[in-house]
C-alpha cells in the first residue's frame, strides 16, 4: 500500500490555506517556512499542482462526508448521517493527485461515534490507495459525560479523557493518534500553569496509549491566539513543540497558517506575512536540525526532572524526581534544579541504543530567556549532543558532561 507521507521523518504541517493564499509565491513560501503539508486544503487542482512542484502534501477536505464534534450536540449520529455507502460514492468520483497525501474524514468526534469511525477509516484507506485517513481528536479540556439528568450535551462522550483515548484505540485502527491542544488559549495569566499542566497530562495520556498500542503521536499546536491583542512568541512555539517531542511526537501541525479560527495567523487576510511567519520559520528550522536523528529513535517513557523544586505539575499523573538514570545516562539533571522534560528513547533499528530528548521547561510562558546547565554521566561513553544550533561539544570534567540549554529549547543526547 503506497502512502505518500514519509513517516520516517519528522513531519511538520499547518492548518488552513485559504484561496487568497494559493499563488505560486504563497506556496513557495510555505515550503520556505519549513512546512511539509497543509490540513483542510480544498481540492484545488492548480494549487495542488504547485504543491507537487514544491514537494508539499495536502490533507484534503470535502472529498468524503465531513464531520465535526463541535459542542457535542450531534454525538452518536455519525452512522446515521454519514453511512458507509456515501464514502464509496465519494471515492468513485475522486481523481487522484500526487500532492494529496491524506483524506480528511473528520475532526473531534465523540467516543459514541468511534465504532462507526473504525469502519469509516478502514474503508477510506481501502478506497483511497495512495492516501491515509486523517482524523483529529479533542484535547482533554473538552467536556466529559457526567451521567446526570441535567447534562444533555458533552463532547468526549466518556466520563474521563483516559477512557476517550482508550475507546479510540479499541475501535479505530489507524496507526497514529492525532489531537489538538492549545495551551496558551486556556489562560492569559503568566502566574498560572493551568494550561501548561493540562498539556502535560494530555501528552502523558496520549503517549501512554501510543506506546501500549504501537501508534505514532501526532499533535496540533497553536501559532495563532484566541486573544486579538496577543501574539505568541517564538519561545512559546518552541516550548509547545519541544515538550511534545519529549513525549515522542512524530508529526507537529500548527494552527492556523491563514484565517481559520481565532486571531494573528501566520498570514493576514490579504495573504501577507505577519510577524508569526519568521517565528514559525525559525522554530521549524530548529526542529529540522534535530528531527532526522530524533526519528531514528522511539519514545519509551517520559520523566519530569526537577519539577519538585519549580512549578509542580499539578493534575499530572506522573512522578517527579531529582535526576534521571537510564542505565546509560546517569544523574541527568539541571545543575540549578530547573525543570526538565526528559523523553527516554530507544533505537528503531533494534540495536538497543538509547537516547534522551530533553526540553528545558523552566520558562514555559516564554516571557524571558534563561539558560540552564544540563549535566549527566555516561560511564565513559562517547556522547553526541544535538540542539537547534547543531551538534555541540559539552564540557567534560571528572567524567561528567555539562552543556547549556536555553529555556524552551530542546536537545537530543545519543551514544556514538
Amino acid at each position: 500500500m503506497n502512502r505518500r507521507m514519509d513517516r520516517n521523518r519528522l513531519n511538520i504541517g499547518a492548518y488552513i490555506l485559504q484561496p487568497y493564499a494559493r499563488t505560486e509565491r504563497h506556496i513557495r513560501e510555505i515550503k520556505e517556512c519549513g512546512i511539509d503539508f497543509i490540513v483542510c486544503m480544498g481540492d484545488d487542482r492548480p494549487a495542488l499542482d504547485l504543491f507537487e512542484k514544491y514537494g508539499l502534501g495536502a490533507v484534503v477536505s470535502g472529498i468524503v462526508p465531513g464531520w465535526w464534534g463541535g459542542d457535542g450536540e450531534n454525538a452518536g449520529l455519525l452512522a446515521e448521517r454519514n453511512p458507509l455507502e456515501r464514502y464509496g460514492e465519494a471515492a468513485s468520483g475522486f481523481r487522484d493527485h500526487p500532492a494529496v497525501w491524506g483524506i480528511d474524514v473528520g475532526d473531534e468526534p465523540s467516543a459514541l461515534d468511534f465504532p462507526h469511525y473504525g469502519k469509516v477509516t478502514a474503508l477510506t484507506e481501502r478506497l483511497f490507495a495512495n492516501q491515509f485517513a486523517y482524523l483529529n481528536l479533542y484535547p482533554n479540556y473538552a467536556s466529559v459525560a457526567e451521567n446526570s439528568a441535567q447534562q444533555t450535551v458533552n463532547q468526549l462522550g466518556t466520563a474521563t479523557y483516559d477512557e476517550h483515548i482508550r475507546r479510540y484505540c479499541e475501535n479505530v485502527g489507524l496507526d497514529y493518534i492525532c489531537y489538538d491542544f492549545y495551551m496558551y488559549s486556556l489562560s492569559a495569566d503568566r502566574n498560572s500553569f493551568f494550561g501548561i499542566n493540562r498539556a502535560y497530562e494530555n501528552l502523558r495520556v496520549v503517549a501512554d496509549a501510543c506506546r501500549s498500542t504501537g501508534r505514532a503521536m501526532w499533535i496540533v499546536l497553536q501559532v495563532n491566539s484566541n486573544r486579538p491583542e496577543e501574539w505568541l512568541s517564538a519561545d512559546q512555539l518552541r516550548f509547545q513543540a519541544n515538550s511534545a517531542l519529549a513525549f515522542g511526537a512524530e508529526v507537529v501541525t500548527w494552527a492556523c497558517y491563514t484565517g481559520g479560527w481565532w486571531h494573528n495567523q501566520v498570514l493576514d487576510g490579504q495573504g501577507e506575512k505577519t510577524e508569526q511567519y519568521e517565528k514559525l520559520k525559525t522554530v521549524n528550522a530548529e526542529l529540522r536540525a534535530i528531527g532526522r536523528k530524533y526519528m531514528k529513535y522511539r519514545n519509551v517513557s517520559t520523566h519530569f526532572i526537577g519539577f519538585k523544586w519549580a512549578h509542580t505539575p499539578a493534575g499530572v499523573n506522573a512522578d517527579v524526581s531529582d535526576e534521571l538514570n537510564t542505565g546509560v545516562f546517569f544523574g541527568l539533571r539541571a545543575s540549578d534544579g530547573s525543570p526538565l522534560l526528559a523523553g527516554q528513547m530507544v533505537a528503531r533499528d533494534g540495536s538497543g541504543k538509547q537516547a534522551v530528548f530533553i526540553c528545558n521547561a523552566s520558562e514555559p510562558w516564554g516571557d524571558r530567556r534563561t539558560e540552564s546547565t544540563v549535566e549527566f554521566c555516561a560511564n565513559g561513553a562517547e556522547v553526541h549532543i544535538l540542539t537547534a544550533r547543531g551538534e555541540i561539544e559539552p564540557e567534560i570534567t571528572d567524567g561528567k558532561y555539562r552543556f547549556s540549554l536555553p529555556s524552551c529549547g530542546g536537545a537530543l543526547l545519543t551514544i556514538r
